[in-house]
C-alpha cells in the first residue's frame, strides 16, 4: 500500500513587498497535494503574478517559508527555479528554436545532459503532448494552442517537480483552448502536479482539485470548487451563475 505523501508545495505564512514597510502579499499560507491540478485566482490587483514568481524563485519572499516535498527552500530561490516549471502568458517568449524538436531540446543541450538522454526524453515529451507531426515545423508557425503545448515540452523536459502556468488560456481561440485543456488533463493523468494562475475560471473550474482565491495580496478562500463557488462573486471572481459546476468546461462530453 503506497503510504500518504506529504503536500509537494507548502506555503507558510508567506508576505512579499518590494518595500519591507509595505507588504504587497501578506501572510499567504496553503499547500498543494502532490499529482493534483490546483487554481489560484482573484481580481485583477490581487496579487497573482507576484506569488508566482515567489513561488517559482524569481523574487525573494520578505516573510513566512516554502517547502517543497517538506525541503525549506525558502532562502534557496535557485533551488527553486530547477525544481519548479513555469509557463508564461506568452508562449512566444519561451520559444528559441528554429524547429519544435531544437526548442523542445534547447535546455537539455545546454545541460550538457548525455545525447541517449535527450533523445529519451525528448521522445517522451513529444508523446505526452502530441508533438510528433510537429517536430520539424518551425515554432512560428504553429497555432495558438499548439505553441501552448510546445512552451510546456520544453517546461517539462527539464522534469520539474511542479509546473505552474501563468494563463494558460490567454489569447487563444476555440480549437486552442480545447487543445490546451486536454493537455492538462493528460498530464494530471501522468502524475504531474499543476498549478494554473487564471481568471478564466469557467474554462477549467469543473477539472480543478483546489482552488485558491486572492483578494487583495491574502487567501480570502481556499478548498474544492464545489465549496468555493457561492464565493466567487464576492471575492470578484467571475463565474457564470446559471451554470451547474459540471458544466462549466469548454469539453464536449
Amino acid at each position: 500500500m503506497k503510504r500518504e505523501e506529504e503536500p509537494i508545495l507548502q506555503l507558510e505564512g508567506l508576505s512579499f513587498g518590494f518595500e519591507t514597510a509595505k507588504p504587497i502579499l501578506k501572510e499567504i499560507s496553503f499547500a498543494i497535494e502532490r499529482g493534483s491540478l490546483s487554481l489560484i485566482t482573484g481580481p485583477n490587483g490581487s496579487g497573482k503574478s507576484l506569488l508566482l514568481k515567489c513561488i517559482k524563485g524569481l523574487l525573494k519572499p520578505t516573510a513566512g517559508t516554502i517547502l517543497l516535498e517538506g525541503e525549506d527552500l525558502t532562502h534557496h530561490g535557485k533551488a527553486r527555479l530547477r525544481s519548479i516549471g513555469l509557463v508564461f502568458q506568452d508562449s512566444e517568449t519561451q520559444i528559441v528554436g528554429q524547429t519544435v524538436e531544437r526548442d523542445i531540446l534547447f535546455g537539455l543541450e545546454n545541460l550538457q545532459l548525455p545525447l541517449p538522454v535527450q533523445r529519451q526524453r525528448l521522445d517522451d515529451v513529444v508523446a505526452l503532448l502530441d508533438l510528433t507531426k510537429q517536430l520539424k515545423q518551425r515554432p512560428r508557425a504553429l497555432s495558438g494552442g499548439e505553441k501552448r503545448r510546445l512552451s510546456i515540452a520544453g517546461v517539462l523536459v527539464m522534469e520539474p517537480k511542479l509546473l505552474i502556468m501563468d494563463e494558460p488560456f490567454a489569447n487563444l481561440d476555440y480549437p486552442s483552448v480545447v487543445q490546451v485543456l486536454k493537455t492538462l488533463l493528460r498530464l494530471r493523468n501522468e502524475g504531474h502536479t499543476i498549478i494554473l494562475v487564471s481568471h478564466e475560471v469557467e474554462k477549467i473550474l469543473a477539472y480543478i482539485d483546489k482552488v485558491i482565491i486572492l483578494e487583495g495580496g491574502t487567501v480570502a478562500a481556499q478548498g474544492p470548487p464545489s465549496l468555493l463557488r457561492p464565493l466567487f462573486k464576492e471575492h470578484g471572481v467571475y463565474v457564470p451563475e446559471e451554470c451547474a459546476l459540471e458544466d462549466l468546461t469548454w469539453l464536449k462530453p
